[in-house]
């Protein structure tokens, strides 16, 4: 008997999911628990299992194609089941058999009633046939009826036309996610009239946001330059129909040549894009950067790693300890724990802590949820745990959502530092450089300088000068590199 493979909910705001790859194809065995296909949300992307053994006899949903949860995408069979007759993905369903063509009527025969059904070609005139006499005698073709590939999809009627009001909630949803109908909402944008540049043409979240910015920007000039109207022609403008939105600027062209490589962007690339862009258009950013000796830190670390390693099965590496200091300095600068909502100020009494992992395919940023009642090996093994799982897709989506302040790592590949983006809503994110052995000026206890190796890096703050002010921002910083240089860590 064959198993339904249905569309997972990877979480309570999701209600929908694109599948990315199949990993199996039909008529291979699968067992229980093995992934099977891969699928993209506006959260996160994950490999599914199998829920049972046996053979993957049928493919419903292509790759690429967005389905909503609870939808039936595959089915498998009981081991060594022969698949069905339609292996793999359905293709655009067939039309119904046409009718056959109606005979040629006669000559004289009267004009015809026009009939549903294929058109013929119009029955030649005779030679001595006038202009006008064959108008009258010889109907006017229908036209051609479009094959079912070529068909437009037909738009949902409205309320009170044979419609109902579910029908244009259904193609709304199909072309957005719940957070673009959410945005759509607040700014009174009618999706349906959007162009979108998703999989299928779905309108997302960068596609929205344009169209807001661009509507702003060109309602601005006409504002500012338009007269105030007379009390009797604002009278009349209240009347009038209301003026169609303007559409979209275009894009700037790129010329392109066989030279070229073009490819879509993937998912988590377009999710990235959006985020990011959204992040800078509404963060007022600033960047601090602190040089921070952390020799006594590498003692320390150098002192114990072997041993912390052979006792809890996990690396002793620098990112544990900046958790533990930041997790300090987020308490003692709640300003920075903080998120910005509308004109509401927001300020955490938790401390989650999100790590930016670089993937091979883009990035993503699971959170340690409550670092702040973790103790070094706790956020060591939560680092080791999380980073591991989003490299292999098994991230839940709740374990990238609700972080209250970021840290990246860019410094280890060798970045002596950078400017991050801050992720919304948050108000700060944490970059960290390259920590390494450099030349530097170091002052002896008789105030002598002297030119001594130190093990040192830079941490770099992005912040929202919008809630945090610069003084309080390079503050923060200096009571992390505080207790960095000091090195004394409980590392139970």
């Amino acid at each position: 008997m064959a198993t339904d493979v249905i569309m997972p909910q990877m979480g309570e705001s999701i209600a929908e999911g694109t599948i990315t790859k199949w990993l199996k194809k039909v008529g291979e065995p699968v067992k229980r628990d093995e992934p099977i296909f891969e699928i993209s949300t506006d959260k996160v992307d994950a490999e599914i299992p199998s829920p049972v053994a046996g053979t993957l006899s049928e493919i419903l949903v292509n790759e690429g194609t967005t389905v909503a949860i609870n939808t039936v995408v595959a089915r498998i069979g009981d081991a060594g089941e022969q698949p069905a007759a339609s292996a793999s993905a359905p293709a655009p369903a067939s039309s119904a058999v046409a009718p056959p063509e109606p005979k040629p009527a006669a000559a004289a025969a009267p004009a015809p009633v026009a009939v549903a059904g294929p058109a013929k070609s119009p029955t030649p005139a005779a030679p001595a046939e006038k202009p006008a006499e064959k108008a009258e005698s010889q109907p006017a073709p229908a036209p051609a009826a479009p094959s079912p590939a070529a068909a437009p999809r037909p738009a949902p009627a409205a309320p009170g036309e044979g419609g109902t009001v579910e029908s244009i909630e259904e193609r709304i949803r199909r072309r957005s996610s719940p957070l673009v109908r959410k945005i759509a909402s607040e700014h009174a944008v009618d999706i349906t009239q959007l162009e979108g540049t998703g999989i299928h043409s779905r309108v997302t979240k960068n596609d929205i946001l344009s169209y807001i910015e661009n509507r702003k920007v060109a309602a601005a000039p006409s504002l500012a330059q338009a007269p105030a109207p007379r009390p009797a022609e604002a009278l009349e403008a209240g009347r009038a129909e209301p003026q169609a939105a303007p559409a979209p600027a275009p894009r700037p062209s790129i010329a392109v040549t066989d030279r070229d490589e073009v490819v879509p962007m993937t998912r988590i690339r377009r999710i990235t894009a959006e985020n990011m862009s959204l992040s800078k258009r509404t963060s007022a950013h600033v960047t601090t950067v602190f040089q921070v000796d952390y020799t006594a830190l590498a003692r320390l670390r150098e002192e114990h790693k072997d041993g912390f390693l052979q006792k809890n099965g996990v690396k002793l590496t620098y990112l544990p300890f900046i958790f533990r200091a930041c997790v300090q300095a987020l308490k003692e600068f709640p300003q920075v724990n903080a998120s910005i909502d509308g004109e509401n100020i927001v300020y955490h009494k938790d401390v989650h802590l999100g790590m930016a992992v670089a993937l091979d395919w883009g990035l993503i940023v699971p959170v340690i949820r409550n670092a702040d009642e973790k103790s070094i090996l706790g956020l060591a093994r939560a680092t080791q745990d999380l980073a591991e799982r989003a490299r292999t897709k098994r991230l839940k989506p709740e374990e990238i959502q609700g972080g209250t302040f970021t840290i990246t790592n860019p410094g280890v590949f060798g970045s002596l530092f950078g400017t991050p983006i801050i992720p919304q809503p948050q108000v700060g994110i944490l970059g960290v450089g390259a920590i390494e052995k450099r030349p530097v000026v170091v002052t002896d206890d008789r105030g002598d300088d002297a030119l001594g190796i130190r093990t040192v890096g830079y941490l770099a703050l992005s912040f929202d000068h919008r809630l945090i002010d610069g003084a309080d921002a390079d503050k923060f910083v200096a009571a992390l590199k505080k207790t960095l240089e000091k090195g004394e860590f409980d590392l139970g």
